[in-house]
Order: C-alpha cells, then sequence, then structure tokens
C-alpha cells in the first residue's frame, strides 16, 4: 500500500507483526534469562526494585510495578518491593521545577535508594541524559543496575551492569519488545509454566 494524498494511512497489521516478530526472534535469551535472574534475586533478598524511564518508557517502568508488585506476592505470599520513580507527577514536576529535568531521577535515588538496591532503566535511544544520571548515581552507590534499550543500545548499554537490549531501529517495537520482558518477568517469577 503506497502513501497518498487520498490514502494517508499505510502498512497493515501483518507487515508491523511481521517486523515485531522477526525482532522477537532476534532478542538475546541469555540476556533475557539475566535480566529475570536479577530481578528475582533482587526479590528475594527483600531488595527495592526501582523502575524509571521517559515517554512511553516510563509507562512501560509503571506497568513492570503494577504487574510484579500485585502477581509475584500474590502467588508467593512474599513481598516484592517494587516503586517506580514516574508514578508521583508532584515529585518529577518538582524536581523539574527546583533542579532541572535532567535530575529528576537522581534526585528522587537520593532519598530512596539503599546498598543492593536493583535499578532498572528503560530508554529506547539508551541515551536519555536523566536515564543516563540515574544509572551512574545507582552504579556510585551500591546498587545494581539493568538497562532495557533499543536502537544501537546507546550510553546505557555501555554503563549498566546487566542490559537487555532490543537491536531495532524503531521506537515502537523496541517498547513492544521491553513490555513483553516485563511480563516474561512475571509469569517467571509468579511461577507459571512457559512450555
Amino acid at each position: 500500500m503506497q502513501h497518498t494524498a487520498n490514502n494517508p494511512y499505510t502498512g497493515t497489521a501483518e507487515a508491523y507483526l511481521g517486523k515485531l516478530g522477526r525482532l522477537l526472534g532476534t532478542l538475546n535469551h541469555d540476556e533475557i534469562d539475566n535480566g529475570i535472574r536479577v530481578i528475582g534475586e533482587a526479590w528475594q533478598s527483600g531488595r527495592q526494585i526501582i523502575t524509571l524511564g521517559n515517554g512511553g518508557s516510563s509507562l512501560t517502568a509503571l506497568h513492570f510495578i503494577n504487574d510484579w508488585n500485585k502477581s509475584i506476592y500474590m502467588a508467593s505470599g512474599k513481598p516484592f518491593r517494587g516503586r517506580s520513580l514516574v508514578d508521583n507527577m508532584g515529585v518529577v514536576m518538582a524536581y523539574g521545577n527546583d533542579t532541572c529535568f535532567e535530575d529528576i531521577f537522581i534526585e528522587q535515588l537520593k532519598n530512596v535508594l539503599e546498598n543492593g538496591d536493583l535499578v532498572i532503566a528503560i530508554s529506547g535511544s539508551g541515551n536519555s541524559e536523566n536515564v543516563i544520571r540515574a544509572v551512574n548515581y545507582a552504579n556510585d552507590n551500591g546498587a545494581v543496575t539493568l538497562g532495557l534499550c533499543g536502537y544501537r543500545g546507546g550510553k546505557l548499554k555501555q554503563i549498566a551492569q546487566h542490559t537487555v537490549w532490543a537491536d531495532v531501529d524503531d521506537m515502537q517495537l523496541a517498547e513492544d519488545a521491553h513490555f513483553f520482558f516485563g511480563h516474561m518477568v512475571m509469569q517467571r517469577l509468579c511461577g507459571y509454566a512457559l512450555d
């Protein structure tokens, strides 16, 4: 289907899902399993699991905590200490206004981060400055860091201690892959049969 003045809608469901299927087929299973292991170890150790991201990635970060806090606790009876740095808009806006947008996550981490906590940073480009600052701070202050990125991975892929990388130059497909990762975490830690 071609894009014309009379037909502004190009592409089909089949085309998009075909691209998504090819991307999912290229994901590194060892990276995914390692990411799930890192989250599982933090949970079993009673550590906080802290998520953050911008734009669509902020909603993914929030969705992770929604699923994990409720479902993993209900399935196991063991508390899941998840929190997201994007869920309190008042705090985000206050730091953005009083310091700068680049510090909205690092300033929150200064208040809540404890040694051994896990920080999960999500960035499609891997280059969001506020995400990079937060991961550097977490690395320097005894946290474990897991970066979810797309495109070439950006700075996040270089500085995060663990990564899950969607190697695709398409923001929506990268975000789709990250979303699927969250669901894999939930099902694995809930003990669902995945075969």
